[in-house]
């Protein structure tokens, strides 16, 4: 592997995923790569998320508790618990894209809705075969993803991205509304989440939500926490469709290519 620093070539890149990139490569932090497929992928799938983001906040999903949870019960059960399990006659990657074309038909509440993002980003940049295998019998309820999606959080982290699972806390929230206590979101852009039913919307619109349901009398602030939460970008990365094995990149602080 050579010392020289040199450049990636994006010219085949989406705008965003280029953005994502630059952005790391401006980083204090230098992130290392097995490989400039991997590179790619990271950047592709991210700005994969950060689209389907915004289409679901488009979709007409609307917002429930998981009592209430509601699906489109001709791909979909809705399970006791106010989960949606795809049916044995539908299809993971169908089941995903009815809930963006039919939102209106779907309710549950923010961390299924991250889910089904992350879902629909990676559906968006693997082949359909293999999303259809890898989760066979898909279950979207709260964080209870399946393995492949590979699902990593690591906490006491100041750098996130455009793709990132973030969370709001709110440590006064009131008992009478639970499903206060917090707000998953997805990172769009420096100061832009998308968070389920607010829309994508700048920090400040979020805390003062979540700030609206705490107990009364507090003056505690909801806030954004340092867990960054990500999919497994190096196992879902072997089934892109240009998935062949390249060389090692690095980028941040400086990065190389052989």
């Amino acid at each position: 592997m050579s010392d020289e620093q040199t450049t990636v070539d994006t010219t085949s890149w989406s705008p965003v995923a280029i953005k994502i990139y630059e952005l790391k490569k401006k980083s204090s932090v230098a992130y290392s790569y097995p490989s400039v497929q991997y590179l790619r992928f990271e950047m592709a799938l991210r700005a994969a998320i950060v689209a389907a983001a915004d289409t679901l906040s488009n979709s007409g999903l609307r917002f429930a508790n998981f009592d209430k949870a509601q699906c489109n019960e001709r791909l979909w059960k809705l399970t006791d618990e106010g989960g949606f399990r795809i049916k044995d006659d539908s299809t993971p990657a169908a089941g995903i894209r009815d809930i963006f074309a039919n939102g209106s038909k779907y309710a549950t509440e923010c961390s299924t809705a991250s889910v089904i993002v992350l879902y629909k980003g990676v559906l968006d940049s693997i082949r359909e075969t293999d999303f259809n295998n890898l989760f066979s019998g898909l279950l979207l309820y709260d964080w209870e993803t399946d393995d492949n999606l590979g699902l990593n959080t690591q906490t006491g982290i100041k750098d996130s991205y455009p793709g990132d699972l973030l969370y709001f806390n709110n440590p006064d929230f009131s008992p009478d509304t639970p499903e206060w206590r917090g707000e998953n979101v997805v990172k769009i852009g420096d100061d832009s989440y998308y968070g389920h039913p607010f829309g994508i919307v700048p920090a400040k619109k979020i805390i003062h939500g979540l700030n609206q349901n705490r107990r009364p009398g507090s003056n505690q602030s909801a806030y954004l926490t340092e867990d960054v939460t990500q999919p497994g970008y190096l196992y879902l990365s072997k089934f892109a469709p240009d998935a062949r094995s390249i060389i090692f990149a690095r980028i941040g602080i400086q990065f190389f290519i052989d």
